[in-house]
């Protein structure tokens, strides 16, 4: 039981360094999400390394308790490292913390953080599958009970780390826990009763004594060497985000996720002035106005300037709010002091779906589509739900950035994307392009109408002092010509929209930073988006055939199996990325909700897992069996697609949803592992070798996926064509189960 329950903890402590590593990293990415994909991927490649090494490693040596204990000692001791490497690296290698990363740079960082960690769980996993085999006298029923209790641990630890951990206890004391707890079970295990108990009494004075003064000592260490000397009075992480506040003189700057959101009390004096004023002055008489994030500090002092009744400032954080109020400007109590302010800590999209309330202006303040926690303002569909919210005559604003000089290809695309979406939903769209590209749309035709005169005469009659918005600048800002051009820019550019679950302005934001920084890789950007379901047809087909005929060569059931594994390893890590992407493209607060959304579909593959393995020794047909998951796999994978980006049909759908989407998943991919086990194995016993196989095979399968899904396969083909090119390789891979060595009654190993 000792054994089992050792077991339990390494899946318990595998997902909590996953998680915890994943949200330090995204402070460093800039909150991009789709980099989820990526770390995920080098996780799973990483820990298929470790199963499989340790598979063959294990099979050889005679202590194989002790190589168990080993690993699990060495996983307790590298994962605060990790944790602490994931902070800084920026720092190491010479990157200022405030500065995108490309790619390439996100793609090694992860690998490289991730090695030694990822690597020495994966390795626990085939040498615990041995371990137990030999403890229990089962052979394969012991990969199956062995995946089952690492995914109960998995699942617990999901749970644990979102309602316990992450709400109480800083990262460093999450994982030094965690930590302590695996150096005491591998003291549990040592077979020396004597040397046990001292062991376990030394471990647990350690971990009363040492537990938080070490903590503290990692955490301001960290966060001094990542911020690189700048003066951090505040650093947090909310329910949606990591948040930071830094002080240089009397100026302060909000960060989010890395990013500077907000500084204050010396914003961007021409920002604010022309966005916080010109989209107000292009309506006849604005009264109601909604400002959906990033106003606090200078945009919500210009627009209180007018004679409006109310402003509802909808902000997603409440800690943002938490901490301006903690951290006072004279510009932000002026702001905070207003009775006409109404304060919303909600998310915008929720806001909107639930007022009553019309509004003449609504402006969005967030700018950044480089990730799917802003580009959710941007879509398609946000801006219907803003247009329905809309008084006659009302009119919607954002703003983008630009150049009145030179607009390279990615911009071109990544502002027309936005363009489009607006197109596609208001009648009329206003463009005053510069250095700050402001859109206005509306269904009347007056913003297209109004001029620098009548701008002028609004900004007058208003007793408004004009700022930097005095006559000639507005002629300047209006300037035909200045349209006439950026139009011509444009001309040539992207005709896509910017959906919810197809986001261009995902993909062209990050194409912007990987040009920037890794300018190598732009053409293989420039590629990519001639990839569709039928550029992917013909690979699949020709890999089908060579696998049929390989199998059929005299390799026998083999081939097929661990291929049938892949693709199902393939269809699991998309299902859980596309599902994750969904929850926050629909409700907007991953960060806080990712460990639990990973524990569900832990739960999943817990479910069929041990539902299976109970039931090994009845299965008389095996191969039949493993068909006809192939097949439900596949029409599941179609069924995703449907179900998630039917028209409108998100916006009906409760969280729940999602949830239980995740558990079929996962629960799919459960079922077939210890099947697959059952039918490789045949009457051999080298059980190490076997399951380490077979899960590399499965992990492999999520790289392959993780690697794709979220920054080529959800931006290029969307979500739906996502779903078909997995139900496709799953037809693969039945296609080969069939067709091979004694096609689907051959009972050969």
């Amino acid at each position: 039981m000792i054994l089992l329950t050792a077991i339990f903890i390494i899946g318990l402590s595998g997902i909590i360094a996953q998680v915890i590593v994943l949200r330090e990293l995204l402070v460093n990415f800039y909150g991009n999400e789709l980099s989820i994909g990526i770390i995920l991927a080098n996780w799973v490649i990483l820990e298929a390394l470790g199963v499989f090494a340790a598979g063959k490693f294990i099979e050889k040596v005679k202590n194989k308790l002790g190589i168990f204990i080993v690993l699990n000692l060495g996983f307790a001791l590298v994962l605060p490292l990790a944790v602490y490497l994931s902070r800084v690296f920026k720092g190491v290698i010479g990157i200022p913390f405030i500065e995108a990363v490309s790619l390439n740079v996100i793609f090694i960082s992860a690998l490289i953080i991730n090695l030694p960690l990822a690597f020495l769980h994966g390795a626990l996993f085939s040498s615990g599958c041995k371990v137990y085999s030999l403890s229990s006298g089962e052979k394969a029923r012991a990969i199956g009970r062995v995946y089952a209790w690492e995914m109960l641990g998995t699942i617990s630890g999901g749970i644990v780390l979102a309602y316990l951990f992450i709400p109480h206890l800083n990262s460093f004391q999450t994982v030094l826990t965690i930590s302590f707890i695996n150096i005491a079970l591998s003291a549990l295990l040592i077979p020396v009763k004597r040397f046990k108990l001292a062991s376990l009494g030394l471990i647990a004075l350690l971990f009363i004594l040492f537990i938080n003064p070490l903590a503290d000592c990692l955490q301001g260490l960290s966060v001094k060497r990542q911020w690189q000397g700048q003066e951090v009075l505040d650093y947090r992480n909310s329910n949606y985000a990591n948040i930071a506040v830094t002080r240089r003189h009397n100026e302060y700057t909000f960060f989010y996720n890395g990013v500077p959101l907000i500084t204050t009390p010396f914003p961007d004096r021409q920002f604010t002035e022309e966005f916080g004023n010109l989209p107000l002055l292009f309506h006849k008489a604005p009264v109601d106005l909604l400002v959906a994030g990033a106003g606090m500090g200078g945009l919500v002092r210009q627009t209180l300037r007018h004679p409006i009744k109310r402003l509802d400032y909808v902000e997603v954080d409440p800690l943002i709010i938490e901490m301006l109020k903690k951290y006072p400007t004279p510009l932000s109590e002026i702001e905070f002091g207003d009775k006409r302010l109404n304060i919303a800590n909600t998310d915008p999209r929720l806001f909107l779906q639930t007022t009553s309330r019309s509004y003449d202006v609504i402006l969005i303040g967030l700018s950044s589509q480089a990730d799917l926690a802003f580009n959710r303002f941007f879509t398609q569909e946000f801006f219907a739900l803003a247009k329905a919210r809309l008084k006659p005559g009302g009119l919607c604003a954002l703003w983008m950035p630009g150049s009145l000089t030179y607009l390279s290809r990615e911009s071109r695309d990544l502002n027309n994307s936005i363009l489009n979406s607006l197109g596609s939903v208001y009648k009329h769209v206003r463009v005053i392009p510069g250095d700050y590209n402001i859109f206005i749309a509306s269904d009347s035709k007056s913003i297209i109408q109004a001029g620098p005169d009548l701008i002028s005469k609004r900004l007058a009659g208003e007793n408004i002092a004009p700022g930097i918005l005095i006559p000639g600048y507005l002629e300047y800002r209006l300037n035909k010509k200045q349209v006439d051009w950026f139009n011509r820019e444009l001309s040539s550019a992207t005709k896509e929209l910017n959906q919810d679950l197809r986001p261009v302005a995902v993909y062209e934001s990050l194409k912007i930073i990987n040009k920037k920084f890794s300018p190598r890789f732009n053409h293989l950007f420039n590629y990519l988006k001639y990839l569709s379901l039928k550029t992917i047809f013909l690979p699949a087909l020709f890999i089908t055939l060579v696998l049929i005929l390989a199998s059929r060569a005299g390799r026998g059931i083999k081939i097929p199996v661990v291929y049938a594994i892949f693709t199902t390893g393939f269809f699991g890590m998309t299902a859980n990325l596309l599902l994750i992407f969904a929850y926050q493209v629909f409700y907007g607060y991953l960060y806080q909700k990712i460990s639990l959304l990973t524990a569900v579909f832990m739960a999943g593959i817990c479910a069929g897992s041990i539902l299976l393995t109970l039931n090994l020794e009845k299965i008389k047909q095996e191969r039949k069996l493993l068909i006809s998951l192939e097949l439900l796999i596949a029409v599941f994978s179609l069924s995703l697609g449907v179900i998630i980006s039917g028209p409108g049909a998100h916006s009906n759908y409760p969280a729940l949803v999602l949830y239980v989407l995740l558990f079929a998943s996962g629960l799919l991919m459960g079922l077939e592992f210890p099947l697959a086990g059952k039918i490789y194995l045949g009457k051999a016993d080298n059980v190490g070798s076997a399951s380490g196989l077979l899960y590399a095979g499965d992990l492999a399968g999520g790289w392959l996926a993780g690697m794709l899904t979220g920054v080529v396969f959800l931006p290029i083909l969307g979500f739906f064509d996502t779903c078909l090119l997995v139900a496709i390789l799953k037809l693969s891979s039945l296609l080969v189960l069939c067709f091979s060595k004694n096609g689907l009654t051959g009972n050969e190993i």
